[in-house]
C-alpha cells in the first residue's frame, strides 16, 4: 500500500510541475502577437485565399488538426467556405518528394504546385530550425505569400524569416506543442464566433 501511495505522490509531482511550467509559458506569451495571428488567418480566410499549414512530426499533426478543425467547424458555423489545407495529408505525396528529390524540399515543392498570392503560409517548428519548415517560408516569402511562423525554444530561424510570429519561448518541446495547439483552438473559436 505505501508503494501505491509512493508512485500517486510521486506522479502528481511531476503532473504539478508539467502544468505549472506550461502555466509559466502561457502567462509569458504575447498575446498581441498572438491576436494579429488571428487577424491574419481571418482576413485570409473572409478573402478567400488559401490557409496552407505544414509542419514536421507532432508539428506535422498539429498542422493537420489545425485545417480539420477550421474547415469543418467554420464553415459550419459561418457557411462561409474555409479554403484549409495541409501539406502534411497526403503520405504518397510525402513520400514520392521525399525520395525523389529530398525530405528537406518536401514542403517547397508542393506548394510550387498550390502557391497563390497573398496565400497565408502557417509554418510550425517547435525548434523553429526545421530545414523543410524553413525552405517552404523563404519560397512563400519570395513569392509575395504570407507567412505566419509558429515556433518555440529561441524562436529559431523561423522567428526571423517569417513575416509574423507567435513565439513560445520555452525549452521543452512538449510545452511548446501545447501553446501551438492552444492556438489552433484560439483560431478556431474566434472565426466560429466563440467566446
Amino acid at each position: 500500500m505505501q508503494e501505491k501511495e509512493n508512485m500517486s505522490n510521486s506522479t502528481q509531482i511531476d503532473a504539478a510541475k508539467y502544468i505549472n511550467r506550461l502555466k509559466d509559458s502561457l502567462d509569458s506569451l504575447d498575446l498581441d502577437k498572438i491576436d494579429h495571428a488571428v487577424g491574419l488567418i481571418e482576413e485570409a480566410w473572409r478573402a478567400g485565399r488559401q490557409i496552407i499549414t505544414l509542419g514536421n512530426g507532432g508539428s506535422a499533426l498539429t498542422a493537420l488538426h489545425f485545417i480539420n478543425d477550421w474547415n469543418k467547424s467554420v464553415y459550419l458555423s459561418n457557411k462561409i467556405p474555409f479554403r484549409g489545407r495541409s501539406l502534411c495529408e497526403n503520405v504518397g505525396l510525402i513520400m514520392s518528394y521525399s525520395n525523389d528529390i529530398s525530405y528537406e524540399d518536401v514542403f517547397i515543392e508542393q506548394l510550387k504546385n498550390i502557391l497563390q498570392e497573398d496565400d497565408l503560409v502557417i509554418a510550425i517548428s517547435g525548434s523553429g530550425n526545421s530545414e523543410n519548415v524553413i525552405r517552404a517560408v523563404d519560397y512563400a516569402n519570395a513569392n509575395k505569400a504570407v507567412t505566419l511562423g509558429l515556433c518555440g525554444y529561441d524562436g529559431g530561424k523561423l522567428k526571423d524569416i517569417a513575416q509574423h510570429n507567435v513565439w513560445a519561448n520555452v525549452n521543452d518541446m512538449q510545452i511548446c506543442e501545447d501553446v501551438h495547439f492552444f492556438f489552433g483552438h484560439i483560431v478556431m473559436q474566434k472565426l466560429c464566433g466563440g467566446q
